[in-house]
């Protein structure tokens, strides 16, 4: 065996010249030998053994085979021996404690950069400063402000909203003149035409690399310039005063965001977290708008659980002013006294995977006793029913919610009930205790470029408005995605009621018919007909960057009680109509930053809608172009 141990005492040998060799051109202190050893031709090589049948025989031949390595050679002195071919070099003794591994890589040519968002620019790439497709040191991709600190970012975000709209909604003729001289009509004229046009500018700085956490801190800033200009045919439906005639043009500017957001600590390696928002900010209890979507003031506490598995809220809010033409935060007047108070968990894949299930408890205090009128001289607070006495309420609203897909099914669901007192209400002129609830579903399948929706909402209503029961569902501030959401003609388009239009039978962008002076600054009211929904709808993918979509609902009211009780008239029919729509959404460069939107939407008044606003009304509709560009 002699001749095998030759045989690997020449491999090692050869194996840790070559390592010595590539660690001296990388790093020297990679590995040092023991022993400065001179390099020879063919160095380290032996007398091939391979030749089994020479293998203990006498001779040069076997010799030359299989000589033992002697005391000598194991010193790594190098010499020749009586019928040795060629000089042999032999290793001393390697102390493995005193080896190091070779260096992984070779040493190659590399660019010195101060960080890796300049990587781009450093190789010569300069993009110009209105280019938001690329790196932009205005869209938070390059650090800035280095002075004031390292890792932060700028970004600015600007959005064109245009809208161009037509509509016929049943309008009130003005108690004190009618433009038509010998009319009797309580309704008049109902064509009325909206020019709108938003600016909105975002400003936001936020420190930390955010690809895999939330950022250290967020500072935001979003003010928003409205102007609007609107002509209807019926004097007094515009503002209080009739005199001040048809058209109505103004502009506005409001402040939809401003807060401050700090992260307080990651909860595990894989950036679970908790983190605090304070200012106003955008907030959406559910995942279709159905109890509160709203820009409040407020403090949140939120994060997540369990490799973002589990996500909560813990929030107070207290609700802004709002500019009555344009909708926006009024940050000039005190803020409202109705405060709201959030917690709620969502579920990542529960109860199957691909479906997130929330639940929520949502408690509504509104203390708000003194009138308030709105922008155009209306009253507001409180609504134009009953005495006209203020009242105060407290409601809690327990909810699920659900959204995500079962196999190829996709569901999104909610479910709310709403309990509380009403100290007085208006209509009832006595204290009530409010129960009431609402349930929406939408079930829908996708066929290759094909969706089809079914939906379905039943919103409870009040048998009887003058006992000591609240039975009707109203929400806080809605702004539903749902049946069609603001293509619908009865959730885009407010229908005003009573009060020379003071009460609404509901409001703009608003499914509830809740009888509340206004979505926006009223008080919610549960004392109403609710509101029964099924329909179906389909969206059509005709090209990547076109959708187009339809959809036909039919409504009902769960109860008319309260209507009869306001109108003083016997309504015999539940039925408000059926509702059909038609819209397509265009995105001409494939992308965000263009948007163009447009819809056709008719109410087909049923017998009950009928005996409301009279039967000469017709058929409503709503006709709708709005493009929207974002830089």
């Amino acid at each position: 065996m002699s001749h095998l141990r030759s045989l690997g005492l020449a491999v090692v040998s050869a194996l840790l010249l070559s390592g010595a060799a590539q660690a001296q051109i990388s790093s020297p202190a990679y590995f040092q030998p023991a022993q400065s050893i001179q390099p020879a031709t063919d160095l380290g090589k032996r007398p091939r053994a391979s030749e089994d049948e020479n293998i203990g025989k006498e001779g040069p031949a076997a010799e030359r085979a299989a000589e033992p390595v002697t005391p000598e050679e194991q010193t790594g002195v190098i010499r020749e021996r009586p019928g040795r071919i060629r000089p042999v070099v032999i290793l001393p003794p390697i102390d493995p404690s005193q080896v190091s591994p070779p260096a992984p890589h070779l040493p190659r040519e590399s660019i010195s950069i101060p960080d890796r968002w300049r990587l781009i620019q450093t190789l010569g790439f300069k993009f110009p400063w209105y280019d938001p497709y690329n790196q932009n040191a205005l869209k938070g991709d390059l650090p800035v402000l280095h002075k004031l600190g390292h890792e932060l970012f700028f970004n600015l975000g600007v959005i064109s909203d245009t809208l161009v709209e037509l509509r016929r909604v049943p309008t009130p003729v003005a108690g004190q003149v009618s433009i038509r001289p010998g009319a009797n009509d309580i309704y008049g004229g109902n064509k009325q035409r909206i020019f709108g046009q938003n600016l909105i500018t975002s400003f936001s700085l936020q420190k930390g690399d955010t690809t895999f956490r939330p950022p250290d801190f967020e500072l935001k800033f979003v003010p928003v310039l409205n102007y609007t200009n609107v002509s209807v045919a019926e004097a007094g439906a515009l503002r209080a005063n009739p005199a001040l005639g048809k058209r109505r043009t103004d502009n506005y500017l409001g402040v939809q965001e401003l807060f401050g957001d700090l992260h307080l600590r990651n909860v595990s390696d894989r950036f679970d977290f908790d983190s605090v928002r304070i200012g106003i900010q955008p907030f959406t209890n559910d995942f279709r708008g159905f109890l509160f979507q709203d820009v409040p003031f407020g403090v949140r506490v939120f994060g997540n659980r369990s490799n973002n598995e589990y996500q909560y809220n813990l929030a107070w809010f207290r609700r802004l002013e709002k500019d009555t033409n344009s909708g926006l935060n009024n940050v000039s007047k005190k803020f409202r006294d109705d405060d709201v108070f959030v917690s709620n968990l969502y579920r990542q894949d529960f109860p199957v995977k691909g479906f997130t299930s929330q639940v929520s408890v949502v408690h509504n205090r509104n203390r708000e006793v003194k009138a308030h009128f709105d922008t155009n001289g209306i009253l507001v607070r409180p609504a134009l029913l009953g005495d006209l006495q203020p009242h105060r309420y407290r409601v809690t609203y327990l909810g699920y919610s659900g959204d995500g897909h079962f196999d190829r099914w996709n569901l999104s669901t909610s479910a709310y009930l709403a309990t509380g007192t009403d100290d007085r209400n208006p209509l009832a002129q006595r204290q009530q205790s409010i129960r009431a609830g609402m349930f929406a579903s939408e079930l829908s399948r996708d066929f290759s470029w094909v969706r089809v929706r079914g939906n379905l909402l039943l919103s409870t209503g009040d048998k009887n408005p003058y006992d000591g029961k609240a039975t009707g569902f109203d929400s806080i501030l809605e702004n539903p995605q749902f049946a069609g959401s603001d293509s619908s003609y009865f959730i885009r388009q407010g229908l005003p009621l009573i009060g020379g239009g003071g009460v609404a039978l509901s409001a703009r962008n608003g499914i509830q018919a809740s009888l509340r002076s206004s979505k926006d600054e009223g008080q919610s009211n549960f004392v109403n007909p609710g509101l029964k929904l099924i329909g179906i709808g389909a969206d059509f993918d005709l090209r990547p960057e076109v959708r187009v979509f339809t959809n036909v609902s039919h409504l009902r009211f769960a109860e008319t009680a309260s209507l009869a009780a306001l109108r003083n008239q016997s309504i015999m029919s539940d039925s408000l109509g059926i509702d059909y729509s038609v819209g397509f959404h265009w995105r001409p460069f494939f992308n965000q930053n263009m948007i163009i939107n447009g819809s056709v939407a008719v109410l087909k008044p049923g017998d009950g809608l009928k005996a409301l606003y009279g039967a000469n009304q017709g058929s409503l509709y709503s006709v709708l172009l709005n493009s929207v560009l974002s830089f």
